[in-house]
C-alpha cells in the first residue's frame, strides 16, 4: 500500500495593489515624515523652507556680522549692515587698547575662569549630596537654590554691595577686588539642578559595587560619578562661563576704581566716549566675543548631548 502524496506547502505570495511583488516596490516617504511635513522635492513647499532658513540665519547672523565688518571699517556705524569691511583697517583695536580694552579683557578673563573652577567644584559637591543621599530638608535646599534662580539682579544689588562691602562675621571688604566677583557667583542653581538630576539617573548599582571595594565619598565623586556626568558638565561649562562672562550689574558694583571694571562694562564706558566711534565699540565687542565663542566650539558637542539626554530624560 502506497502512502499518499503531499502536496509540499506554498507560501502564499501577497499580491501588491500595482500588481508588483514586495522586493519590486519602491519605498517612497510618507507626506509627514520630513520635517513640518513638507517634501523634499523641489517645489513650492521647498522654496517656502528654503526661504524661512535664510531669514532665520539672517536675524541671528546679522549682529555677528555687524561687529565683524565694523570693528575692520575705516568709519563704521552699527545702523548698516555690511558683508565687508569698508576701507579695512587696524585703527579701531590700536584705540580700543589705548584706551583699556585689553586689561579689561584681562580682568574679565581671571573672573571668569576664577568663578567658572568655583562654581563647578561647588555645584558639583551639592549635587552630589542631594542626588545621591537622602537627608532631611533635602527638598527645602533644593528649593531655595532654584529660588536664586528667581531673583533679578536689580533686586539683590543693593544687599549684595552692603554685604561685599563689609562682610559678615569676617568683616572683610572685598570691594576692588577679584573675589568681590567670584565669591558671589560660586552657586548658581541651574548649575546644580542639571547635576543633581543628571546624577539621580545613574544606576545605584554601580555605587554600590565602589562601596563594597572600599570607596570613599570623594573617590567616588571624582572616579565614579563625574566620568558619567560628562555631557551635564558639559552644559553647566558652557553655560556658566557665558553668564559669568556677561555679567554687567555685578562687576559694576564690586568695583572701587574703574580699572576694576571688566570688559561688558568697558564696552558701556567706550560707547559713552565722544572721542571715539562705533568701530572702536564694535571692536571692543568683537574682542569680548572671542572667549564665549571659542568655549561653545570646545564643548559644543557636551552641550548637544547633555541638552538631549536630559530632554529624553525618562
Amino acid at each position: 500500500m502506497s502512502a499518499p502524496a503531499i502536496d509540499p506547502v506554498r507560501t502564499p505570495v501577497t499580491a501588491s495593489p500595482a500588481g508588483k511583488s514586495a522586493g519590486e516596490q519602491r519605498t517612497t516617504p510618507a507626506r509627514f515624515d520630513t520635517a513640518l511635513g513638507w517634501s523634499d522635492r523641489p517645489g513650492l513647499a521647498w522654496a517656502l523652507r528654503a526661504l524661512l532658513c535664510v531669514l532665520a540665519l539672517g536675524v541671528f547672523a546679522a549682529p555677528f556680522v555687524t561687529v565683524f565688518s565694523g570693528s575692520f571699517s575705516e568709519k563704521a556705524s552699527g545702523s548698516t549692515l555690511s558683508f565687508l569691511p569698508h576701507h579695512p583697517t587696524l585703527l579701531n583695536f590700536d584705540v580700543a587698547g589705548e584706551r583699556g580694552i585689553w586689561d579689561y579683557f584681562g580682568n574679565s578673563l581671571v573672573i571668569a575662569g576664577g568663578g567658572l573652577l568655583l562654581q563647578l567644584v561647588v555645584c558639583t559637591l551639592a549635587a552630589y549630596a542631594l542626588a545621591r543621599h537622602r537627608f532631611r530638608g533635602q527638598a527645602l535646599i533644593l528649593t531655595l537654590f532654584m529660588l536664586t534662580m528667581m531673583l533679578p539682579e536689580e533686586v539683590i544689588a543693593i544687599p549684595l554691595s552692603l554685604v561685599l562691602g563689609h562682610v559678615p562675621v569676617v568683616g572683610l571688604d572685598l570691594k576692588g577686588t577679584v573675589w568681590g566677583v567670584i565669591l558671589p557667583l560660586g552657586a548658581w542653581g541651574f548649575s546644580v539642578m542639571v547635576l543633581t538630576e543628571f546624577m539621580k539617573d545613574i544606576p545605584a548599582e554601580i555605587e554600590e559595587a565602589a562601596r563594597i571595594d572600599g570607596v570613599g565619598e570623594l573617590r567616588m565623586l571624582w572616579q565614579v560619578i563625574l566620568p558619567l556626568c560628562k555631557p551635564a558638565l558639559g552644559v553647566a561649562g558652557v553655560l556658566g562661563f557665558i553668564m559669568i562672562w556677561d555679567q554687567y550689574l555685578l562687576p559694576l558694583i564690586a568695583a572701587k576704581d574703574p580699572t576694576d571694571y571688566t570688559v561688558t562694562v568697558a564696552l558701556s564706558i567706550l560707547r559713552t566716549d565722544p572721542e571715539v566711534g562705533s568701530g572702536v565699540v564694535l571692536a571692543g565687542a568683537l574682542i569680548a566675543l572671542i572667549p564665549s565663542l571659542i568655549v561653545y566650539l570646545l564643548l559644543q558637542r557636551s552641550l548637544v548631548t547633555g541638552i538631549a539626554a536630559g530632554a529624553t530624560k525618562g
